[in-house]
């Protein structure tokens, strides 16, 4: 198995240690599973398992016209952050 070192917030790293003991787990062993479930792992054939609150809400909103789902998360991204114009 691979090392790998994460950098982050030390109050997210705190949240993190104890989900990952309410679970019995480790967090190492959280951290695997997840980048497995967004890489398309084996176990998921690229597959995107939604939750049922998103898929209850999918497709209550539609986008404006001439617009992306990607430009609208950058533009909410660069507001929260105050890059931009």
């Amino acid at each position: 198995m691979a090392k790998l070192t994460l950098s982050s917030e030390p109050g997210i790293v705190n949240r993190a240690k104890r989900l990952a003991k309410r679970r019995r787990t480790s967090l190492s062993s959280m951290v695997t599973h997840y980048l497995d479930a967004v890489s398309g792992g084996e176990d998921n054939a690229g597959v995107v398992r939604l939750g049922p609150l998103t898929l209850k809400a999918s497709g209550l909103l539609k986008l404006p016209p001439g617009s992306s789902y990607e430009d609208l998360l950058g533009d909410a991204l660069a507001d929260k952050h105050g890059i931009g114009s």
